[in-house]
């Protein structure tokens, strides 16, 4: 029976691990299911087999799902199974590429995007698959109930099998229509590991990962504002990440935040990249946010009227309360607090824990103690990352 720490380690395996494996096994079945099922098998040997962790677990893991895969195919009797284990069995360990994605996980998420699917569908599965995300964890990000998105990722993968949806590379001419839920995607996965809804505040592999698949779709498409946006956007935010949680693991605001510890190659190439969108001049949701977080990191302290007019801006484009929510915020710093609270009237995010905090926050630098405490334990109870609950708790019990 493996021991607390390594069934610790092996779950940070499994999070770091589990969407290129779901791909890579993709690649070679040909059947995002069986590739899912082989991988989760491989994981559960693990846990069992592992004395100490292989020097490439990853590895380890796909050539075990291979081979479960391949015996799962040798006991069924059908046509389609036999000539899909003959494939496996002659395969070579890295087939050519047929098409202009190179990367098994940009590949997926591409194929995840298919329009046969909706888009909730295609968002859902993808994280579900490439992320190796827990379904409270994508109802979470998208602010739905568990339900609603089992049902979805059920109904894809029933769809993809059904419809005979292939797994493979997208041709040049289809990229541009597959392109705005496979933004999303990669937006999702890296907020999920910048602000991760469950457990600890970050997930660094997450957002590396976004990160460099952002890099992957940027050369892939040059020439597309929004995936130079997109980029531009992730490298800013992780460009502040090693200043976003403190020595003791508590969570540290924009505020007060040590500039010093932030990335400056990585600013310097988010500005860079803002710059480019700026000479096309075709904004777009991105864009704007990826502009307001150059602004962030531009200089000493932050130019929140600039901010703000950002902001007006991207309301126009992106009408949602999130949106909303973050305007009212940089109200809050330009006109103030009471300016700010008349902004969230109307704002309908339940389940969204920042909507009570940054009312609760507001209340409280109006001096309206009692209704902020209310408003703190609305987020405190809504919150599921103990890094965030924690630090609700300290700015409650200080109000």
């Amino acid at each position: 029976m493996p021991s607390a720490d390594e069934r610790t380690a092996l779950d940070g395996i499994y999070r770091a691990e589990y969407g290129r494996c779901v791909a890579t096994l993709t690649r070679l079945l040909g059947d995002i299911s069986l590739a899912e099922e082989a991988v989760q098998d491989a994981f559960a040997q693990a846990l069992t087999k592992w004395e100490t962790t292989p020097p490439n677990p990853g590895a380890w893991i796909v050539t075990t799902a291979r081979n479960r895969a391949i015996d799962r195919l040798r006991r069924e009797s059908t046509r389609e199974a036999r000539h899909a284990q003959a494939m496996l069995l002659n395969q070579a360990d890295e087939p050519r590429e047929v098409g202009p994605v190179r990367d098994d996980e940009l590949r997926l998420i591409f194929t995840c995007c298919h329009p046969a699917l909706a888009p909730l569908a295609q968002t859902a599965l993808t994280l579900r698959l490439l992320g190796g995300l827990e379904v409270p964890e994508i109802a979470r990000a998208y602010l739905v109930p568990e339900a609603t998105i089992a049902q979805r990722i059920v109904r894809a993968k029933k769809k993809i099998r059904d419809a005979g949806i292939p797994y493979r590379v997208p041709g040049a001419a289809e990229l541009p229509a597959r392109l705005k839920p496979v933004l999303t995607v990669l937006y999702l996965i890296f907020n999920e590991g910048y602000a991760s809804t469950t457990g600890t505040l970050v997930r660094t592999d997450l957002c590396v990962e976004a990160v460099r698949l952002a890099r992957e779709l940027a050369a892939l498409m040059p020439d597309e504002p929004e995936v130079l946006g997109l980029l531009a956007l992730l490298v800013l935010i992780e460009a502040r990440r090693p200043a976003r949680v403190g020595r003791n693991g508590e969570l540290v605001t924009l505020a007060e935040q040590d500039r010093s510890l932030w990335n400056g190659e990585l600013i310097a190439e988010g500005h860079a990249l803002v710059r480019r969108c700026l000479r096309r001049n075709q904004p777009g949701p991105y864009q704007i946010q990826a502009a307001i977080n150059a602004v962030h990191t531009d200089g000493p302290a932050t130019d929140w009227p600039q901010v703000l007019a950002l902001y007006d801006q991207l309301l126009v484009v992106t009408p949602t309360p999130v949106v909303a929510l973050n305007r009212a915020v940089a109200v809050a710093e330009v006109h103030g607090p009471a300016m700010a609270l008349a902004a969230l009237e109307g704002i309908d995010l339940p389940g969204y824990h920042l909507l009570p905090a940054t009312r609760a926050d507001l209340l409280a630098r109006l001096g309206r103690t009692e209704e902020a405490r209310a408003e703190y334990d609305a987020a405190i109870s809504l919150a599921g990352n103990d890094t965030e609950r924690a630090f609700l708790e300290s700015k409650k019990a200080s109000s």
